[in-house]
């Protein structure tokens, strides 16, 4: 159990500082006493400042008493100084009192850091009760989300720790609150920090944390199993202590090495038993235990002998998990026996090499008997792992500044985690945006977004949104979805669900209007992409249509991408090549890879190769090689203009190509935009390329008379989708009429 607050410490409601920081120097090391001492005076100067309207219930107590007990639950833990002058200055930097960069100028950026996320972790707090929770479905499944939240966000060890002691002191003085307060704290505790110090393996604090919490949210249990008790849990401690001493002499003077361990069953873990295994008080036999540490095998036998030569042990209450180890490879001897004042008495009996498969393996007691039990959610669980990895490191090297490398190690999440205005969390895949939380929350709100905000400030629907963020959607009557979320590249919507849900809606619409929109959106895209040959009725057939309506129809209403319709649009242009004029004069060999080049050519092994200036290929299109004298093979649209002359008149100089797998250049494309003329249009331009890493290797500008401006750029483009998303961007900018690719 946690050490409760030495109370000689504490007169007339007023901390004796100089005790007080004589009483911690004796617990952990303090390198700057000067340093706590001015967080100590900070503190009380916020003394009698009122507290925050949210703890008004903790008006009789001072933020340098909080402080004391938080400060006494992280030197049992053996904290450092950082983290008890970081809990010592959190209240008034919570509370609005203290500046964070005033902690920076006067304590440093690591104090600052572990405040501020604590402060994150606070977050929590706002949440409504676990029985609160029904908007986004079952309160289970809500805590769980809050328990992931914490652990994502945490990104120092100590943070945790920090929060976890803060925690320790309200449900300590939530004692003389409201019973609806007492309420709040204890399901909030009992539910998120609870599970997660047991997830930590901190059981001083998971025990207090459960005791506290159950005696609020059950009281008439806890009060019954309190009287069965029949004493206190220092006197139940205090008969352990007797019986550990007792075992490890007798042990001992059998010449084994042991180690023993021993604990008084919390009220809590009593309550669930029972529960779970529909028993009576009498029948829990392991209210007190000790567990037995030996070096070999064949001392744990003979460790068990020996204790059972000292008290009965009661029948069918004996388990070898180590001649049948359970399916998760746990192994251990459990006996209960009827121990000193006749009083039950559980021993447990392994070796060390057992033990640390039970703590650390696969089979480990906060793995597998946790109440958060979360299924293989590997980001997770790796994340857990770490965080109690480094804990055991701390209490082996003893000296947390030596780990900041482990400290910051980096674990990739596989969910994100959000709040909703009213406190409710939300899980997201990563790289979702407000547009997939507004699908997430609900069809209707996703129907009917307009914009967003995160945290109180406006952003584009095109943000990603992170762990701990509150998103508000802004909705309107009359809005629906817009097409432009339907084109992954233009980034408003990043997940599957609220793609289906998009597309979905325009499905449902009427076929009319279906019909213009996706025509709409089809033949100008196929243009401005520089696909101007295309045989649309072809293009039908190919997509599996029996009319040209029914494409539109579908296009308009989402179910065919417009990818979907390019990819087949390029297939079309490569067919009408003849493959017999390709290949007529030349054998049919594998494909090789040109040195340099992202050109396989057909047949003809490693020749030069050079793009076409006239037409510009890049990798996506349908492309034809044409054999040059002198200059190798030079490389053409399927549907240049220039080419199609070629084949006229030199059809057995054509040869098959196709682009690589994986562009390794960059390729000249011209593009076409058309603007009404307006000051900073250039610079508008030019910046949208650059944040887009575009190269621009050549710009011309032309004024028409009609006030408006025609702009021919040369940029190097990666691949067709590349410079898909490139055109969406240029065509955002405002005054921008038209964008697309220029065929010369």
């Amino acid at each position: 159990m946690v050490k409760v607050r030495d109370d000689h410490l504490i007169s007339d409601g007023q901390v004796n500082v100089d005790a007080w920081i004589h009483s911690l120097t004796e617990q952990v090391e303090i390198k700057d006493v000067d340093q706590l001492r001015q967080a100590c005076d900070i503190a009380q100067t916020f003394e009698s400042q009122a507290i925050a309207n949210h703890e008004q219930w903790n008006a009789d107590i001072s933020s340098l008493q909080i402080a004391t007990e938080m400060t006494q639950v992280l030197a049992e833990l053996h904290m450092d100084q950082a983290s008890i002058v970081a809990a010592i200055l959190y209240r008034p930097v919570r509370e609005g009192r203290l500046a964070l960069n005033h902690v920076v100028r006067q304590f440093g950026e690591e104090i600052a850091k572990l405040i501020d996320g604590v402060l994150k972790m606070a977050a929590i707090t706002q949440a409504q009760s676990a029985s609160k929770l029904k908007v986004l479905g079952q309160a289970e499944a809500q805590v769980e989300h809050m328990r992931k939240m914490l652990v994502a966000m945490i990104d120092d060890v100590r943070v945790p720790l920090i929060k976890l002691a803060e925690r320790t002191s309200v449900i300590r003085a939530v004692k003389n609150a409201s019973q609806e307060r007492r309420l709040k704290v204890a399901r909030e505790v009992f539910e998120i920090y609870a599970p997660l110090a047991h997830r930590l393996g901190i059981g001083q604090i998971k025990w207090e944390l459960e005791d506290l919490s159950f005696r609020y949210i059950e009281p008439d249990a806890y009060k019954k199993i309190a009287n069965l008790l029949d004493e206190k849990r220092l006197g139940r401690q205090q008969y352990i202590d007797s019986v550990v001493e007792t075992l490890k002499n007798a042990i001992e003077g059998a010449g084994i090495k042991c180690d023993i361990q021993g604990r008084a069953k919390h009220i809590y873990s009593i309550w669930r038993k029972m529960q779970r295994k529909n028993i009576d008080f009498s029948e829990v036999y392991d209210i007190r235990a000790v567990r037995i540490l030996v070096p070999e095998l064949k001392d744990c036998y003979a460790a068990l002998g020996i204790a059972h030569t000292f008290w009965r042990h009661i029948p069918h209450e004996f388990d070898d998990y180590i001649a049948n180890p359970k399916e998760n490879g746990y192994r251990s001897l459990h006996t209960a026996v009827i121990g000193p004042e006749g009083k039950v008495l559980e021993v447990q009996i392994r070796t060390f090499d057992m033990h640390d498969d039970a703590e650390l393996g696969v089979c480990a007691h906060w793995l597998y008997k946790g109440t958060d039990v979360s299924g293989k959610d590997n980001g997770y669980e790796e994340k857990i792992s770490w965080l109690r990895q480094v804990l055991e490191w701390h209490d082996e090297l003893g000296d947390i500044n030596d780990l900041m490398g482990s400290l910051r190690q980096d674990v990739t999440p596989d969910r994100i985690y959000v709040f909703t205005p009213d406190g409710h969390v939300v899980d997201l895949q990563p790289e979702s945006t407000p547009v997939d939380f507004a699908y997430r929350v609900h069809t209707e709100i996703g129907h009917r977004c307009r914009g967003a905000k995160v945290n109180g400030r406006i952003v584009p629907l095109t943000y990603k949104v992170k762990t701990g963020e509150q998103i508000e959607i802004l909705t309107s009557r009359d809005a629906r979805p817009s097409r432009d979320w339907m084109n992954p590249e233009n980034g408003y919507v990043n997940t599957t669900r609220a793609r289906a849900k998009v597309a979905s809606w325009f499905k449902n619409q009427a076929r009319d209007q279906n019909i213009l929109d996706g025509k709409e959106i089809l033949e100008p895209e196929l243009k401005r992409i520089g696909f101007h040959n295309i045989d649309i009725h072809q293009l039908t057939q190919d997509l599996n249509f029996k009319h040209l309506d029914d494409l539109y129809a579908a296009v308009g209403a989402g179910t065919v991408r417009i990818s979907q319709a390019i990819h087949h649009a390029q297939k079309q242009l490569q067919k009408e090549v003849d493959p017999d004029q390709q290949l007529s004069l030349l054998p049919t060999l594998p494909p090789k890879p040109i040195d340099g080049s992202d050109v396989y050519i057909h047949g003809v092994g490693k020749l030069l190769s050079t793009l076409a200036t006239c037409c510009h290929p890049v990798p996506g299109d349908p492309i034809v090689g044409f054999i040059t004298q002198g200059r190798g093979v030079s490389i053409h649209k399927a549907d240049c203009n220039n080419l199609l002359n070629l084949k006229q008149n030199q059809s057995s100089r054509i040869t098959e190509v196709n682009w690589g797998k994986t562009p390794e250049k960059l390729y000249p494309v011209d593009l076409m935009i058309k603007a009404y003329d307006r000051r900073g249009l250039l610079k508008d331009v030019s910046m949208t390329l650059a944040l887009e890493d575009i190269n621009i290797l050549s710009m011309n500008t032309l004024s028409q008379q009609d006030g408006t401006a025609d702009l021919l750029i040369t940029v190097e483009i990666d691949s067709l989708s590349h410079l898909g998303k490139v055109l969406n961007k240029l065509q955002q900018l405002p005054t921008v009429m038209d964008v697309r690719r220029h065929n010369q």
